[in-house]
Formats: C-alpha cells, sequence, structure tokens
C-alpha cells in the first residue's frame, strides 16, 4: 500500500491522504490570510471524507472541477456539514483566490455524494471501506482502509472520552497501519464535569452581577454542546451565526447524536438570533451567555457582539475553543485587545478560556493506540508530530511522523 500525506502532516490543517493514487481520504484546507491548501489536487478515483470540519472537508469541491467526478462517501451529517461549509466560503471568498471552487462544483457535490452509516462495509477505488464512530462530533468517523493486502485505519479526529454532544469512541479495528492525529499529545484535558461546573458558575455570577457573557464558539459541534451545557445549568442563553442552522440540521439525524431528546431540550431554551431590527445591540443588554460564531472571533456575529460588551469589565468574553497563533481569539487572550472587524481594540471586559476540546488528550490517544502496539503508526495532525512519534517509539510502537508530500510504501 502506497501512502502520500498532501496536506495534515506536521501541522493542523489541510487534511488530504491518497492511498495507492487512487483512493482520496479528507481534502481540506489551513484557514489563515491566505489559507492553505492541499499540496496537489490529485485525480482520484473515489473520495472518502472522515468529518465535517473545514480542515477536513474546506477544498472537496474543488476535487469536481473540470472533467472530474469522483463519487464522494461520507456519513450523512458529514455531506451536511461539508455543503454547508462550503457555501459559506463562497459567500465569503467566492470568485478569489481564497475559494479554489465554483458554485457549480458545489452543485457537482451533490451529484456524486454517497452516504453510510457506521459499520457499513462499502466498495470505493477498489478498497473496502468501513466507517466507525470517531467520538468528535456527529458523524465524524475513523475510515478502515483494506486494499486485500493491507488494513489502513485512517483515525480522522477522535475523542475517547464522553462529550454531551456525542459519545467516545470505542471502536478499535484490526489493523496493519494506523495514520494517527496527535493535536493534543502534549496536553491532558481537565475532567469535563469540572470544566462545565466552572464554565457555569463563571457564567451565573456575571449575569447575577448584571452583565453579559458572549461565548464565541465554532458553529459545529462547539455550539450544540455549550446549548446542552446552558440547558443543564439553566442558564438563559442566545444563539447567534451558523450554529444555528448546524443545529437544525443535526436534529434531522438522531442516531448521531448521544441524546436527541436533550439536544431537542437544548433548542427549546436558547433564543436563536434573526438580527433582524437591531436585535443584536439589544441582546448585549440581556443579562444572557450570548453563543455565536466565530469561535476564533475571525468573523461572524461575534463581530457586533465583542465592540458592544468589550468597555464594561462586569461582562465576560469566554473562549471554549482552542485559538490558532494569529487570529484575533488568541491576540485577546495573550493581550487583552484583538482586531475586530477591522480595528484593534482594547477590551476590558473579562476574558476567560475554557477547554471543552472535542479532541482526545495524551492520556486518550495512549490509551487509544496501545491497541495497535505491534502496528506502524504514522503520526499526522499535529504541532509535534515528529515529538510524539519519538515518544511512541520509546514506549516500543513503531511510529514516525512523515513529511507533507512524501510517499509512504506499506
Amino acid at each position: 500500500m502506497n501512502i502520500q500525506l498532501l496536506g495534515g502532516a506536521r501541522e493542523v490543517g489541510r487534511s488530504a491522504v491518497l492511498v495507492n493514487n487512487s483512493l482520496l481520504l479528507d481534502f481540506g484546507m489551513l484557514t489563515g490570510n491566505p489559507p492553505q491548501f492541499p499540496v496537489e489536487t490529485p485525480k482520484p478515483d473515489a473520495v472518502v471524507v472522515s468529518h465535517g470540519h473545514l480542515d477536513h472537508v474546506g477544498t472537496i469541491p474543488a476535487l469536481l472541477s473540470g472533467n472530474n467526478r469522483p463519487p464522494i462517501h461520507w456519513t450523512p451529517p458529514t455531506y451536511e456539514l461539508a455543503l454547508t461549509l462550503a457555501r459559506d466560503t463562497l459567500k465569503l471568498h467566492g470568485g478569489t483566490y481564497n475559494c479554489p471552487f465554483t458554485e457549480n462544483d458545489v452543485k457537482r457535490v451533490t451529484e456524486v455524494s454517497k452516504t453510510h452509516g457506521y459499520r457499513e462495509t462499502f466498495e470505493a477505488a477498489g478498497h473496502e471501506i468501513t466507517f466507525y464512530n470517531a467520538g468528535h462530533i456527529p458523524g465524524s468517523a475513523h475510515v478502515l482502509i483494506d486494499d486485500g493486502d493491507t488494513r489502513l485505519l485512517y483515525t480522522g479526529d477522535f475523542h475517547t472520552d464522553d462529550q454531551r454532544l456525542v459519545t467516545g469512541t470505542t471502536a478499535r479495528p484490526d489493523a496493519d497501519v494506523v495514520i494517527c492525529e496527535s493535536t493534543y499529545s502534549d496536553v491532558e484535558h481537565e475532567d469535563r464535569v469540572n470544566v462545565e461546573e466552572q464554565f457555569a458558575q463563571s457564567v451565573n455570577t456575571t449575569l447575577w452581577e448584571g452583565g453579559t457573557v458572549v461565548v464565541p464558539a465554532f458553529a459545529i459541534g462547539r455550539t450544540q454542546e455549550m446549548l446542552l451545557i446552558c440547558d443543564e445549568y439553566d442558564i438563559p442563553c442566545y444563539v447567534d451565526g451558523m450554529g444555528k442552522q448546524v443545529t437544525e440540521m443535526l436534529r434531522q439525524y438522531p442516531e448521531f447524536v448521544r441524546d436527541a431528546d436533550a439536544l431537542r431540550r437544548a433548542k427549546s431554551h436558547a433564543r436563536f438570533v434573526t438580527g433582524r431590527d437591531g436585535q443584536r445591540k439589544r441582546i448585549t443588554d440581556q443579562k444572557a451567555a450570548i453563543i455565536t460564531t466565530s469561535g476564533m472571533l475571525s468573523g461572524g456575529p461575534a463581530m457586533t457582539y465583542i465592540p458592544e460588551i468589550r468597555s464594561n469589565p462586569v461582562n465576560k468574553i469566554t473562549m471554549t475553543g482552542y485559538q490558532v497563533e494569529g487570529t484575533p481569539g488568541r491576540d485577546l487572550i495573550e493581550s487583552g485587545s484583538a482586531e475586530i472587524d477591522g480595528r484593534v481594540m482594547p477590551v476590558s471586559a473579562q476574558v476567560e478560556q475554557y477547554d471543552f476540546s472535542a479532541h482526545a488528550d495524551r492520556d486518550g490517544l495512549l490509551n487509544f493506540l496501545e491497541s495497535y502496539r505491534d502496528t506502524t503508526v504514522l503520526v499526522n495532525h499535529g504541532d509535534r508530530c515528529e515529538q510524539f512519534a519519538t515518544e511512541l517509539q520509546e514506549a516500543g510502537i513503531e511510529a514516525t511522523a512523515p513529511e507533507i508530500g512524501s510517499v509512504q510504501t506499506i
């Protein structure tokens, strides 16, 4: 089996893996200014997608330009999320170098899409493929690929612990080679219950003091997780941004969430923002939590809310996800000011960060890989892939961290 990493090697973003020159796993983008795309656009016979985050699906429509029409295989939620993200990219960047596909390319995605559930084996480009629940976001999958000689497990992004939205992965299918993500290979997550309680106590304190809390959250997965937490702790909340559309969509696929009834209750508990008639500015005086995109303050309705609440030290901004270096969210945490909507703004409101990660931490990664002690492990999707591979070698696991563009023959 030949494996070429076209993206996501020794980095987080633009994941893309070409297997046997015919089967493509994921095709994402690395967000930034400008964004980065996989180092090559192949012409695969088929595409298989692990989950619906921008760094794994963001460039998928570009595979369908010209005369190329490879079938694209994914779970139903991943298909829906990929279309949502593609249309948002078109809306924001269509017709520029920041968007490598057209509206017609996105339409073609709907024509070649093939959806599958977990543990339903199917054929793609001469390989047998099986999806397993990866516990990351709804529809996320480990991908098992069998070419008749070698069994490759592509983990995608995964979590071994339960979240409110999805259950952690328990799948450990037999494999000869594992391509494993390593996003949090040097981090130990705090107990999720403790993090939730700290978050709820902090938000309720601010509301009791008469303040407002802005909760920047990724639209896919994190917004719904925060909705469920606000419902559980009876925190009054609004929801704004793409997370509204994603929440509605996920309710159509109850089999891909941990508790569909809980998600329904959480949606009923929240108030969805329309944005009409100056609603957003009025909400900033409502003594409530406002869950809104973008999760790193790089766009979205957060651009309205942050300027409105930033000058009052009673108010609070609670970051709920990883902040990439160079983003306004990272700048805000490190310096107390951030470029919002083209202006650098000092922020007097309190700023806090909470670890609601949907990725396995160091212990989770090691526990997962313990089942693959006798296999070859290729470490990807991390800022310290080489170090983690060395640590695995020291633990007796055959591990390497391939360079981007390199070809591995297994």
